[in-house]
């Protein structure tokens, strides 16, 4: 018997094979990378659509909320304040204190203002 063909055809046929296999795992890779990247782009997208729906926020220059600054303006939050410098001029030693800003500069909050739906009436 001559079984010597059955060799010469499966040899092909499984670097055919290996080929595929190799193509199949790469095109998986792709799409499982892609997929996470979609996945991604939509909780970006859910954050700024929440983002997009607050109010701004009433923040002094400073950094500091709008009600910690009286009616003058004078912020009254406590801060790290500089005592002590090393050679360099970069300070080693902090102590508390009061923030030197002295107006608000932010978006000026709006009221809520509650109205009713308009409707048709003809």
């Amino acid at each position: 018997m001559q079984w010597w063909w059955v060799f010469i055809a499966i040899g092909p046929i499984g670097a055919v094979a290996a080929s595929l296999r190799d193509n199949a795992k790469s095109a998986l890779r792709v799409r499982h990378k892609r997929k996470l990247e979609l996945m991604e782009a939509q909780r970006r997208e859910r954050a700024e659509l929440e983002a997009a729906g607050k109010p701004p926020a009433a923040v002094c220059g400073c950094g500091h909320h709008l009600a910690k600054h009286d009616k003058q303006g004078k912020c009254h939050e406590t801060v790290e304040v500089p005592v002590a410098w090393d050679a360099d001029r970069k300070p080693v030693r902090f102590e508390p204190g009061r923030c030197n800003c002295q107006q608000y500069v932010g978006p000026q909050p709006l009221a809520t203002v509650y109205a009713e739906e308009l409707t048709e009436l003809g």
